[in-house]
């Protein structure tokens, strides 16, 4: 429901524009289905909008001169969930829409809405807009956060933290916190978590670490289905320029260890062929045998251009 509002207040904040538009350019600028535009546009018309269209080659929708637009009924966590999900997607329709809702939005959801924005890091295109204000709101209001979590091997696991920040990077969302099981700072998928509400008891902040290093870390090494640790022969600085995604610690002035985190082997062998070094691999074993299997494919691949 959150996604659909927020999708419309996108859609109308387009058809304002003095100009017609065609169903595919609508599509586009929205990334869904021109099927799925036309039932936005038949919720606009049962909602009072007067979404006109004209057809053929030169034809589109736009809206009726004159009119008084109705307002789309929210209620105030669905306003708040979707001035949320526009201010994270970095597209000139949406900072328009927001400006919008913003405009009509009563001063105390304006406030709440500025509050939830100081706890998230980063723009996306794709953001679960209602788990996304459960989290925020328990990072705002000091709470701990309870949650089921799906790891990495299709386990469920119930958790309990002391919520930080929401951050997007590397094309997910994952949240910072304070792990109170485990006496730890953690990161979390935000795809994987399921809030369970209410919430826990108000916590005392901490000393939040340095948000680049931890998740850094953190990706390279617990987040991921499997992990590649690698002795490289190349100075770190080098190997960290070549692949930021991995976590690299020097040996020496010429050696470094690069821990790396991947859902797939093959993604880890794309980190290792961008190293152009020499390197060891200790684990883990799908990774040597996805290695073994690229290395017989390679010498085949030469042995062919040898005999050719």
């Amino acid at each position: 429901m959150v996604e659909t509002s927020a999708r419309l207040l996108k859609l109308l904040s387009l058809l304002q524009t003095p100009r017609d538009w065609s169903g595919p350019e609508l599509a586009e600028r929205l990334g869904v289905t021109t099927r799925t535009v036309r039932n936005d546009v038949d919720r606009l018309r049962s909602l009072g909008y007067p979404v006109h269209a004209t057809p053929g080659v030169a034809g589109g929708y736009k809206l009726g001169a004159g009119a008084k637009l109705p307002p789309l009924l929210l209620d105030d966590d669905e306003a708040v969930a979707i001035a949320l999900s526009l201010s994270t997607q970095d597209s000139e329709t949406a900072d328009r829409a927001l400006r919008k809702l913003e405009q009509v939005l009563p001063s105390r959801l304006r406030h709440r809405v500025a509050a939830l924005q100081e706890f998230t890091v980063g723009t996306a295109t794709e953001l679960d807009s209602e788990v996304t204000v459960q989290i925020v709101n328990a990072c705002r209001a000091r709470e701990r956060l309870r949650f089921d979590y799906v790891k990495f091997d299709g386990a469920r696991d119930r958790r309990e933290v002391e919520p930080y920040r929401l951050v997007h990077t590397r094309g997910r969302w994952y949240l910072v916190a304070w792990d109170v099981a485990r006496q730890d700072w953690r990161t979390f998928r935000a795809d994987r978590m399921q809030p369970r509400i209410p919430t826990g008891p108000r916590f005392t902040p901490r000393e939040l670490p340095d948000l680049e290093a931890h998740l850094a870390q953190g990706l390279a090494t617990a987040a991921w289905r499997f992990r590649a640790t690698v002795t490289v022969h190349a100075p770190a600085h080098e190997v960290a320029a070549k692949v930021p995604a991995a976590l690299v610690e020097a040996v020496d002035e010429t050696t470094c260890r690069m821990t790396a985190g991947s859902d797939t082997p093959q993604m880890l062998a794309v980190y290792l062929g961008m190293l152009d070094s020499d390197f060891e691999v200790d684990g883990p074993p799908e990774l040597v045998q996805h290695l073994g299997k690229t290395a017989d494919r390679f010498r085949g691949a030469i042995n062919t251009a040898d005999h050719g």
